[in-house]
């Protein structure tokens, strides 16, 4: 199935570049473009793509305004943040505006279109770079005070402990000899379990509660 895909960056350059490349895959069919944040968000409500690809720092609404703004102007449409930026400032409000996904621009185009596929599929992409910085942020956060208390299987264990690492649901699927639908289903009940948003959430939490890798 084709991607019908939004693209938002204020480098002509850059944007024309990524609508060639996109359209060159022929799994993607660009519905827009745009050169602000402002003019983004016109553009996905006009169009309701499958996925919006924003770039981060754009003029008049960058790509934190705009993904907060499509967050309640078409909600159904997931952000996906490909942006030169991998540092906290950047990374976590991204984040916390609701981006389903975040890549930075050294990504390979196969890698590209993948995460729009996964993002558009309902999964959640993090760049190795940003894995790393956001388990850098909550590693440098003070301890909790206590123990949460909150049962988890081992399965479950299992499964946060490979999210923690950065694996993707098919890794995970491989590692354990899992099918993907369960993981899924085990990832679910993590995120109803411990009240978090989206993978970002569930390795912040690990990572913050002793189950990242070598815990």
């Amino acid at each position: 199935m084709t991607l019908r895909v939004v693209v938002a960056d204020d480098q002509p350059v850059v944007r024309d570049g990524l609508v060639l490349l996109l359209r060159a895959s022929g799994e993607v069919d660009v519905v827009g473009i745009a050169g602000d944040g402002e003019e983004a968000v016109r553009r996905v409500v006009e169009t309701s793509p499958d996925v919006a690809l924003l770039d981060l720092r754009m003029p008049r609404l960058d790509g934190v305004g705009a993904t907060e703004a499509l967050a309640t102007s078409a909600p159904g449409v997931p952000v996906l943040v490909l942006t030169t930026f991998a540092d906290d400032d950047a990374i976590l409000p991204a984040l916390r505006a609701g981006a389903a996904g975040y890549l930075t621009k050294d990504a390979t185009a196969e890698q590209l279109v993948a995460a729009l596929r996964d993002v558009a599929a309902g999964r959640t992409v993090l760049h190795p770079d940003v894995q790393r910085r956001l388990v850098e942020h909550v590693r440098s956060e003070p301890a909790p005070a206590a123990p949460v208390a909150v049962e988890l299987t081992r399965r479950e264990i299992d499964v946060l402990r490979l999210v923690a690492e950065g694996l993707s649901n098919q890794q995970i699927a491989r590692r354990l000899v899992l099918g993907e639908a369960t993981v899924k289903t085990h990832l679910n009940h993590l995120l109803s379990k411990l009240d978090v948003d989206g993978r970002p959430g569930l390795v912040a939490w690990a990572w913050r509660h002793g189950y990242g890798p070598g815990s």
